[in-house]
């Protein structure tokens, strides 16, 4: 029964794993429980024995989308490379960014189907917005909470709009371009203030 119960974990596990990343390549309704039931090396049936709706899965693929930000920061308490805003801006208006979303920022991705998912799935949304608003607060401090915080969602919607733009249009120059002077502006704004760029 033990080794019953571990097999299904692991296989509740690889299905939401698949269905993050082909979700965020193909948006939600951009591939079916048929498809990734398949991909996953089992049958339509074997769905309902995993998740009670698609809803659930959508909800948990994306729980395993986030917070990629905060494993970054965890990894540089434990001695990895440090989380500065320069970096946090470099890695995500990244070439390698853009061309692989199924591994990348589930919000660049996904965010107007989100708009309109379940309850569920948008309170899920909205903890991860505010955590990784806080998080970029938090590299780049100002004089008071509410001006840093301002700065946050400032430089949260630029990076999540620009990749999605980046994405969008099909001129690779002006691809490039964009994600290019979104990030120079964001790095230029944050020298200009008296406070150092953080690391954690």
């Amino acid at each position: 029964m033990r080794h019953s119960k571990a097999e299904k974990a692991k296989t509740h596990k690889r299905i939401v794993a698949i269905a993050s990343r082909r979700f965020r390549e193909k948006g939600l309704a951009g591939i079916g429980i048929a498809d990734l039931m398949k991909e996953a090396g089992l049958t339509v049936g074997g769905f309902y024995k995993h998740f009670n709706s698609r809803d659930q899965l959508v909800a948990e693929a994306l729980s395993a989308a986030f917070g990629g930000w905060k494993r970054k920061m965890e990894a540089a308490a434990s001695g990895g490379p440090p989380l500065s805003y320069t970096r946090l801006i470099d890695d995500y208006l990244a070439k390698a960014h853009r061309d692989n979303p199924g591994t990348g920022c589930a919000f660049s991705a996904l965010a107007p189907e989100i708009a309109r998912s379940d309850k569920r799935t948008r309170a899920l949304t909205s903890e991860q917005v505010r955590s990784d608003i806080q998080l970029i607060a938090a590299l780049r401090p100002a004089k008071d909470k509410r001006t840093a915080r301002s700065r946050a969602i400032l430089a949260f919607s630029a990076l999540v709009g620009a990749m999605s733009l980046a994405r969008a249009v099909s001129d690779v120059a002006l691809s490039r371009e964009i994600l290019a002077a979104v990030a120079e502006l964001l790095k230029n704004s944050a020298s200009k203030h008296p406070f150092p760029d953080q690391r954690l």
